[in-house]
């Protein structure tokens, strides 16, 4: 069978758990909530006066004033298949799907150029692996740590792929490089070193041959050209803000909040990502509880990690002797990008979140591929049998990828639980608006929308917005979250009809004993069994904080429970108490109020 065919068999093979995700998602209505309504806010702006130029917001500065993440690409990579699917929340999950399978296609493309079938069927199984273990939930959501992931796949390979003579690839990897580097900052010192070090070693030819190859410099030209059209919109927002967001991160980065988490905890998680058994054991007894399946894929023992990275150096040392010049080269590739995301996991302040190092994952992996290339080659170089490495990838693609379409099968909207709710009270709400409830007045109002929220800080209260604005509202946020929501979304003094209030736990009784408001929508999502575990979660959680001495945190579990679950002097058992909590949810409703009532 060709190269061509086999390579299009495998991409048959990466596309298919992405079809069945996408089939069962459409069957659930959903509406996004929080980073993923922010998100649609800016998907929905492109090709609009109201173009985003910058990222998605992050915890960079100080709230409200808080900075970005550095670029749009993502959103303008969205926009069209968003438009296409009529502006649908479900359109976005689609975008994401085709966004990554892209990435996964174009895996396959760089291998195919660099070797035969063998070569192919090998990264077919690297990224199978790596997608099987993400999991479909992951590489259908937009949201902006998770979008990169499969992508950075292609800025390795095509890192490497330059550094073995390739210098088409230089386009792939600036592409790939951009996504990655604007839509979620862990990736930008990563990527913008490897491009680095592919243009580094373009130029170090030059400098060996004492003249620039035509060819090569034709696609250095092509390739930075097309990094300039990318990073335009970043460089025009820097221009046109005081602050820009360049700015800001430069600040933010450069005077950090808070200490960094240190050598230690940086060494200990990245070895975390090389324990590739964990891969193997998680994959296949994956949790249904979400919160269970994110902790899986924070790391697994960093004792096994180590001895991961041990076997890989021996690789390296073995590879120095071996004809095969490609192995050596791919081995430079890991070996800089786990140095430079061991270094960048290091200066992590604050709590190091799951989605930071979730890049590291695929340099384990390589670092893997890469073991066993070298020892195949070396084996075959002494002229030795031939091994069945192409059966054995063909194997381990189709068992990746059959865990993978299970787990495709049971998919679930992003966020379920909460989108579930806002579902259940958004079109109470549009009606009564359309009708004229209380002091709305119908479409062609204008309705500021606020939320007193007990336990998700806010974040259906921007899905709301979002969904009024999807039914043709004029919906807007207060001045307060300006960033998050875009500028041109916050209230307009004067101008406002009504105003939209979304109140969870106890703040739904305190919005009900008003007599100046009008409840228009109210939902219980905990079944009473949900319920009696819900207060039976609050007590214990009370109680063992307040042997504690922790009085304030017991203060914000009825008020702010997801502040209370983050805070760092919560012991572990009682914080899995409180995301269960979270999980279950609170009663909410939506209510109606007169301009200035919040």
């Amino acid at each position: 069978m060709s190269v061509r065919r086999v390579a299009w068999l495998v991409r048959a093979a990466l596309a298919l758990p992405f079809v069945v995700a996408l089939i069962v998602l459409a069957t659930t209505h959903w509406s996004p909530v929080l980073d993923l309504a922010m998100t649609e806010f800016r998907v929905r702006d492109v090709f609009s006066r109201h173009t985003p130029l910058i990222g998605l917001p992050g915890r960079i500065g100080t709230f409200p004033n808080q900075g970005s993440h550095p670029g749009p690409l993502s959103f303008y990579l969205l926009a069209p298949v968003y438009r296409l699917l009529g502006s649908t929340a479900y359109s976005l999950l689609v975008g994401a799907a085709i966004i990554n399978v892209g990435a996964a296609w174009t895996a396959v493309w760089v291998a195919q150029r660099r070797g035969g079938r063998r070569l192919v069927l090998g990264v077919g199984a690297v990224v199978m692996v790596l997608m099987a273990w993400l999991g479909a939930s992951v590489l259908t959501q937009p949201w902006n740590p998770y979008l990169p992931l499969v992508s950075f796949v292609v800025v390795l390979l095509s890192t490497w792929a330059v550094l073995d003579g390739d210098h088409r690839m230089l386009i792939p990897l600036v592409v790939a490089a951009t996504l990655g580097a604007q839509t979620h900052v862990p990736y930008l010192s990563l990527n913008l070193t490897m491009c680095a070090v592919a243009f580094g070693a373009v130029g170090w030819r030059w400098w060996k041959a004492r003249a620039a190859d035509r060819g090569e410099a034709k696609s250095v030209v092509l390739s930075v050209a097309v990094g300039v059209a990318l990073w335009l919109p970043v460089f025009v927002d820097q221009v046109r803000h005081d602050p820009g967001n360049i700015t800001m991160l430069q600040r933010h980065f450069l005077n950090p909040p808070e200490p960094p988490v240190g050598w230690g905890v940086g060494i200990k998680t990245v070895l975390a990502h090389f324990d590739v058994t964990h891969v193997v054991s998680a994959s296949l007894g994956r949790s249904d509880y979400f919160i269970d399946a994110l902790d899986g894929l924070a790391g697994g023992r960093w004792v096994i990690g180590a001895l991961v990275l041990l076997a890989w150096l021996a690789a390296v040392a073995v590879s120095v002797r071996l004809a095969d010049h490609r192995i050596l080269r791919l081995h430079v590739v890991v070996g800089v990008a786990a140095a430079i995301g061991l270094f960048s996991t290091a200066r992590i302040f604050g709590k190091v979140w799951y989605y930071l190092t979730l890049w590291s994952w695929s340099i384990a992996l390589l670092a893997v591929a890469a073991t066993i290339w070298t020892f195949v080659s070396w084996w075959e170089a002494g002229g030795r049998a031939r091994l069945p490495i192409g059966r054995v990838a063909v194997v381990a693609t189709l068992l990746a990828g059959a865990v993978f379409v299970v787990d495709a099968a049971k998919v679930s909207p992003p966020e379920e639980r909460l989108s579930r709710v806002l579902n259940a009270v958004v079109d109470p709400t549009a009606h009564a608006l359309r009708d004229g409830v209380g002091a709305a007045d119908g479409v062609g109002g204008s309705y500021a929308v606020y939320w007193s929220d007990a336990y998700y800080f806010g974040s259906q209260g921007f899905g709301l917005l979002d969904e009024l604005e999807r039914r043709g509202f004029d919906a807007r946020a207060s001045d307060t979250y300006r960033v998050p929501v875009t500028p041109h979304r916050v209230v307009r003094p004067g101008q406002v009809t009504a105003e939209v209030v979304l109140a969870t736990g106890i703040y739904v009784a305190e919005w009900r004993a008003r007599t100046d408001v009008v409840e228009v929508a109210d939902f219980e999502p905990r079944s009473a069994a949900e319920l009696q575990e819900f207060n039976r979660l609050r007590s214990e959680a009370i109680e063992r904080l307040t042997a504690l001495g922790l009085d304030d945190v017991v203060a914000m579990i009825d008020s702010n429970l997801f502040s209370a679950r983050i805070d760092p002097r919560v012991p572990g058992d009682v914080e899995r108490m409180l995301v269960r909590m979270l999980v279950l949810g609170e009663e909410t409703a939506v209510f109606i109020a007169p301009p200035g009532t919040f």
